[in-house]
């Protein structure tokens, strides 16, 4: 048996956490323009936590082991769809496009 045999598996689990902790830091983000008043900021903020969600279910199985392994075909292009959503709605906060 390799000395390395468990090190993938643990890497794969560390990185799926820091993308939920950078994920739910983006959403904590697009939440505080929400009381703003406005309800395209309402209309987003309301996606990102739909986003949120449903990456956050697919992620946290990869991320703590539990489950099944395999999580259907279009788990995992759909669950980096919405990472890619929440991250470009991130760099548009920092660009001062959304407000």
């Amino acid at each position: 048996m390799n000395a390395d045999s468990g090190l993938p598996a643990e890497r794969t689990r560390l990185a799926w956490r820091r993308t939920l902790l950078t994920l739910t830091v983006v959403l904590l983000l697009q939440l505080r323009p929400a009381f703003t008043g406005r309800v395209v900021d309402a209309v987003l903020a309301g996606l990102a936590v739909v986003v949120w969600l449903v990456v956050l279910a697919a992620a946290w199985r990869r991320a703590t082991g539990a489950g099944p392994r395999r999580l259907g075909r279009a788990a995992m292009p759909l669950t980096a769809l919405g990472a890619t959503a929440l991250a470009l709605l991130g760099v548009a906060h920092v660009l001062g496009r959304v407000h």
